[in-house]
C-alpha cells in the first residue's frame, strides 16, 4: 500500500471510531444501550497503528475497553461495535454478556478481554509462549492506559516475558490520568513505560500517541524488533484524554477547563485531517464526501444492529461450565491391571500425570521448583517429568502466582488441544495472590459464549495435619467452589486421585484438583492400581462403607478418620454409613441423599472452617430434599473458625479428630 493510501486509511478509519464515540454518546442519552462508555477519543494514532498491524487469523490482539479505534482497525466492522454496544445476541465477542465499549472477535484473534485492567497481559504472555512453542511468526499484541501498569500482574507480566524472551508487544496507552487520578500520583516515571527500562531483552520505543506517523513508526519497530526473536517489545504512546474517562465521570470536577481546552488542540483527527488537506491527498470537497459516505454506512449500520435481538435471556444458563470429559467406562465395571497391587496417593498422581502427558503433546506443566533437575515439586510429585518430557514443557515459573495462572489461560488461547497442568502455589494456602486470574478464568466460558475455555489443572497440596500452621493447613474448596463455571475435586485415596486427574486434564475448562498433602504418603490412602484409561466422573461420590444407622458425608483427609470410628462402633453393633464426596463441585446431591434415606441421620464432616463452608451447602441439600426422611437434626463437625495454628496442641484443639468425630457421631446416634 503506497503511503497515501495508508494515510487516508488512516483517516478513515479515525473518522469512523470518532463517529461511532459520537453515535455511543446518543445512544447513552436515549436509554437505548451502550451504558458504558468510555471514549477513544484523543487515541487513535496509536490505536490505529496497532489494529493496522494486527493479521486477523495469524496474531492474537488483546485489546482494552478503550480501544474502539484498535479494533475497528483490526478487522471488525461499525455494525460489530455496535452489536457489543448495545448488547445484542449476534455481538460477536459475547452475545451481550459481557460490557458495551468491550470489543473482541474470537473467530479472527481479537480476544475477549475482561474489564479488570490490565488483567490481559499474563494472557498475552502466554499465548506468546504457546507461539514460540510451536514455531508460529504469529505475535501477541497487548493493549492497555497507563494505569493498569500498576498493578502487580503488569509487572509480572512484562518480567516474565523478558526473562523468556516472548513474541508479545505491549502498548500502553498514556493519556495522563487513572480515571481522575493524574499518572504522578499513579507512578513515579511521567513516562510510565521507564518504570521497566531495567528488564533485560525487553525493547522500548516511545512516540506520540497523536501523531499517525510517529505511532506507525513505533509500532512498526516494535513489531520489527520482536519478530526478530530477541524478546518483547513496550511501546509507550503520549496520547490525550478527549472527553470523561467515561459516560460516568465527570471530569469537569477534577479538570481545569483550560486543561481540557489544550487536549482538544491536540485532537488527532483533527490533525490527521488538516495534513490530509495541506498534503492535497484529498480538496475539501473530496474529503466531505468520504465523510459523508462514511456516515451513511454508519446509519446502515446502526438500524441494522438496532433491529437485531436483544442478548437472549433464555440462555443464560449455556456455557457456565465447559464441557467434561465422560469416562467410557463406568468405575464400578472397571478392574485393576494388577490384582493386589496398591500404590500411595502421591505415586499415583506422579503416574497419571506421566501417562497423559505421554498421551498428548500438547500437555504443559509448570510452576514454582517443578522443573529443577531431580526435584519435582516441595512434595517431589513431578519428580522424573522434566527428564522424561523435557524443559519445554515441564518447566519453572516465577514466585509470581498471577504470571503462573494468568499464563496458563493465554497458553491455551493457542489451539483447543492445549492441556495445561499448573502448581498454582506451593501450598494451596498460597494462591490467593492469583484469585485475580482465577475469577477471570472462571467466567472466560460463559462471558464469550462458550468461544474460548482454558483448558487448566490447578493442582494444589491442601489441608492441615502437617503441623504447618498459617499458609501450609488451609483449605480453600469453599471460596473456589463460590466461582459459577469452576470444578472442584478432592481425592481422599491413591485410586480416587488417579481416575479424577485423569478427566481432570481431559476436560475442558479449569479444575482444582486439591491433594490432602497429609495423605501423600500415608498407607490408609493407598489404592488398586487401574489401566492408563481409567478415570472418574465428575459430581460422582463413593459409598466407603455401607451402614443403616447413620451417615457421614465426609472429604479428605477425614474420610480416614470417619472409617476408623466407624470401624471401632462396628464393634458395638452399629452400622456408620461413610459417604466420601470426592467431587466437590459438582456435587453429587442424588448420592448424598440415597445415603441419608438409608439411615435417617447425617453428619457432615470436614476439617475446613464450619461458617461458610461445603458442609453448609451439604446440609441445605439434605434439608430440601430428604427432610422427611430425618429422625435427627443434621450435625455438622468441621475445624473451629479460627486460622490453623503451628503448634501441635493448637492445631489438634482446632483441627477435627478421630476423638472429636466419635463423640459427635455417638450423640447423633443417641438421638
Amino acid at each position: 500500500m503506497e503511503q497515501g493510501e495508508i494515510v487516508l486509511q488512516w483517516y478513515r478509519l479515525c473518522y469512523t471510531a470518532r463517529q461511532v464515540d459520537e453515535r455511543a454518546q446518543r445512544y447513552i442519552r436515549g436509554g437505548k444501550g451502550w451504558s458504558y462508555h468510555a471514549r477513544c477519543s484523543g487515541h487513535e494514532g496509536i490505536q490505529i497503528a496497532l489494529g493496522m498491524h494486527f493479521r486477523a487469523n495469524k496474531d492474537f490482539l488483546f485489546p482494552y475497553y478503550r480501544d474502539t479505534a484498535t479494533a475497528l482497525a483490526a478487522g471488525m466492522t461499525p455494525y460489530e461495535l455496535m452489536l457489543n454496544g448495545l448488547s445484542k445476541e449476534k455481538d460477536p465477542g459475547s452475545a451481550g454478556r459481557h460490557m458495551s465499549n468491550h470489543f473482541s472477535k474470537p473467530s479472527i484473534g481479537i480476544q475477549n478481554v475482561s474489564s479488570c485492567t490490565g488483567n490481559q497481559t499474563p494472557h498475552a504472555v502466554g499465548v506468546a509462549r504457546a507461539i514460540r512453542y510451536y514455531g508460529s511468526d504469529a505475535i501477541s499484541l497487548c493493549s492497555q492506559g497507563d494505569s493498569s501498569a500498576s498493578e502487580g500482574y503488569c509487572y509480572e507480566s512484562f518480567n516474565g516475558a523478558s526473562r523468556e524472551r516472548l513474541p508479545v508487544v505491549f502498548v500502553i496507552q498514556n493519556n495522563g490520568y487513572g480515571i481522575s487520578v493524574p499518572t504522578s500520583e499513579q507512578t513515579a516515571n511521567p513516562c510510565v513505560a521507564d518504570n521497566f527500562i531495567g528488564l533485560k531483552y525487553l525493547h522500548i520505543v516511545r512516540c506520540d500517541g497523536t501523531d499517525f506517523f510517529d505511532s506507525w513508526r513505533a509500532v512498526e519497530e516494535a513489531v520489527l524488533y520482536v519478530k526478530s526473536q530477541q524478546g518483547p517489545a513496550m511501546v509507550h504512546a503520549q496520547c490525550v484524554r478527549i472527553g470523561a474517562h467515561s459516560n460516568s465521570d465527570a471530569q469537569d470536577l477534577y479538570r481545569a477547563k483550560e486543561e481540557i481546552e489544550l487536549a482538544q488542540q491536540q485532537d488527532p483527527l483533527v490533525k490527521l485531517k488538516k495534513h490530509v488537506l495541506e498534503t492535497g491527498l484529498l480538496k475539501e470537497k473530496a474529503l466531505a464526501a468520504l465523510e459523508k459516505k462514511i456516515d451513511q454506512e454508519l446509519d446502515e449500520a446502526a438500524a441494522k444492529a438496532e433491529s437485531e435481538p436483544a442478548a437472549d435471556g433464555k440462555r443464560v444458563r449455556e456455557f457456565v461450565e465447559a464441557p467434561r470429559y465422560e469416562p467410557p467406562v463406568a468405575e464400578e465395571d472397571e478392574k485393576p491391571t494388577h490384582e493386589g497391587d496398591v500404590e500411595k496417593l502421591r505415586e499415583a498422581i506422579t503416574r497419571t500425570l506421566m501417562e497423559e502427558f505421554t498421551r498428548n503433546d500438547n500437555t504443559f506443566l509448570w510452576g514454582q521448583d517443578v522443573a529443577s533437575k531431580d526435584k519435582g515439586g516441595v512434595f517431589n510429585l513431578t519428580k522424573g517429568m522434566l527428564t522424561r518430557f523435557g524443559n519445554k514443557r515441564i518447566f519453572n515459573a516465577p514466585i509470581a502466582e498471577d504470571f503462573i495462572v494468568g499464563t496458563a489461560n493465554g497458553m491455551c488461547r493457542y489451539n483447543k488441544d492445549i492441556r495445561v497442568v499448573i502448581e498454582a502455589a506451593q501450598f494451596a494456602d498460597y494462591v490467593w495472590p492469583a484469585m485475580e486470574q482465577i475469577v477471570e478464568m472462571s467466567h472466560e466460558y460463559w462471558r464469550t459464549n462458550g468461544q474460548f475455555s482454558p483448558n487448566v489443572v490447578l493442582r494444589l497440596p491442601s489441608g492441615g495435619y502437617i503441623t504447618g500452621g498459617l499458609y501450609h493447613s488451609q483449605n480453600i474448596e469453599a471460596i473456589m467452589s463460590h466461582l459459577p463455571g469452576v470444578r472442584v475435586v478432592y481425592p481422599a485415596f491413591a485410586d480416587d486421585a488417579a481416575g479424577l486427574l485423569r478427566t481432570a486434564i481431559r476436560s475442558n475448562g479449569m479444575t482444582f484438583f486439591l491433594e490432602p498433602k497429609h495423605l501423600y504418603n500415608r498407607a490408609e490412602s493407598k489404592g488398586p492400581i487401574y489401566g492408563d484409561d481409567y478415570a472418574i466422573a465428575f459430581g460422582k461420590g463413593k459409598v466407603r462403607r455401607p451402614g443403616r444407622d447413620i451417615s457421614v458425608i465426609t472429604y479428605g483427609n477425614t474420610v480416614s478418620m470417619a472409617l476408623q470410628v466407624a470401624e471401632k462402633l462396628a464393634g458395638e453393633g452399629r452400622e456408620v454409613e461413610v459417604f466420601d464426596l470426592r467431587s466437590i463441585k459438582p456435587l453429587d446431591v442424588e448420592g448424598i441423599c440415597a445415603s441419608v434415606r438409608r439411615t435417617g441421620k447425617a453428619l457432615v464432616l470436614h476439617e475446613d472452617h464450619r461458617f461458610n463452608g461445603i458442609g453448609g451447602e451439604v446440609v441445605a441439600e439434605i434439608m430440601e430434599h430428604c427432610f422427611m426422611d430425618l429422625d435427627a437434626p443434621v450435625m455438622r463437625l468441621c475445624a473451629l473458625d479460627i486460622p490453623i495454628g503451628f503448634a501441635k496442641t493448637l492445631e489438634n484443639e482446632i483441627l477435627p479428630s478421630v476423638e472429636k468425630i466419635e463423640v459427635a457421631m455417638r450423640e447423633l446416634l443417641q438421638f
